[in-house]
């Protein structure tokens, strides 16, 4: 049986995984600490695998911004990332020179959607949104059957949405562009507006009001211009059983009736869902990008 490698490389933990599928997978979990030291520490979980019984490929899902052109000299680069010390590291070609295999890459947020799309809630449909919502926010999909890609990759935490400073003060954290959708509405904005961890805030706690008005926002944007056939949403900040009802509520009022479809008019609970891989979503997407590279 052919033996996949995964790495899920995010800014502050990486997971790395060996396995044929969902069923017989071994991970192993560590900090994101220098690029040399991270790498080493993959490359040392990889080899004893590789020396039993050969990988056939590994897939890599990583935070980014990435470089996806495989005609380009820097394919499998981690780029311009705020991540200052990983800036233009080539987390690509280390992996694929140490091991010798074929490489599976594309962003943290594109595997995700691959591995819910392969294994859990967006089986069977060819065009929907796997959203992040955590330390930062991240989105990925597919349009067609195909991984979104273009020009670069998506960036949907960036987008600009309205902001309302009346009714919220709070600038914004994103470095770039501030009041952005990430900047609005990640982890950090939740702690910086409200001077406590989302974690930490009651279920009643005006937040969440505010919070499910920002995600509703940006959905009704994906929701107008892509038409997914559903919205699967995970991250830390999801976590929150109460978000997401206010969520499925303020999408509706966001699109004001505009969008005729059973899924916003009746299915709306089943439309924008939480993911059913649960926190696995990115390593299983990994490992089915390196199916892919293979």
């Amino acid at each position: 049986m052919p033996l996949w490698g995964a790495i899920e490389a995010g800014g502050s933990k990486f997971v790395c995984a060996v396995g044929s599928g969902p069923e017989d997978l071994q991970e192993v979990r560590f900090a994101t600490t220098t690029p040399q030291e991270t790498l080493q520490r993959a490359l040392d979980f990889f080899r004893p695998h590789h020396a039993r019984q050969p990988l056939d490929a590994v897939g890599i899902g990583s935070f980014g911004p990435i470089d996806l052109d495989p005609s380009s000299p820097t394919f499998g680069f981690i780029t311009n990332t705020p991540k200052q010390s990983w800036a233009h590291t080539d987390i690509g070609g280390v992996i694929r020179s140490a091991l010798d295999v074929p490489i599976g890459f594309d962003t943290d947020v594109n595997a995700a959607a691959l591995g819910e799309h392969r294994w859990g809630a967006a089986r069977g449909l060819d065009t929907f949104i796997y959203l992040t919502v955590g330390t930062g926010i991240g989105g990925g999909g597919m349009v067609g059957g195909r991984l979104l890609h273009g020009m670069l990759h998506p960036e949907m935490g960036h987008i600009p949405i309205p902001h309302d400073r009346d009714r919220d003060p709070y600038q914004g954290f994103c470095p770039y562009h501030g009041d952005c959708f990430e900047g609005l509405a990640a982890g950090p904005a939740l702690q910086g507006r409200w001077g406590e961890p989302a974690a930490n805030l009651a279920p009643d706690h005006p937040a969440w009001h505010l919070e499910a008005h920002y995600l509703a926002l940006a959905l009704a944007g994906f929701i107008c211009t892509l038409s997914p056939q559903r919205i699967v949403m995970g991250g830390g900040v999801m976590q929150q059983t109460h978000l997401l009802p206010l969520v499925h509520e303020q999408v509706r009022e966001e699109l004001n009736g505009y969008v005729q479809t059973a899924e916003i008019l009746e299915e709306i609970e089943r439309y924008i869902v939480l993911p059913e891989l649960e926190a696995r979503s990115g390593i299983l997407g990994a490992l089915a990008l390196a199916q892919q590279a293979a």
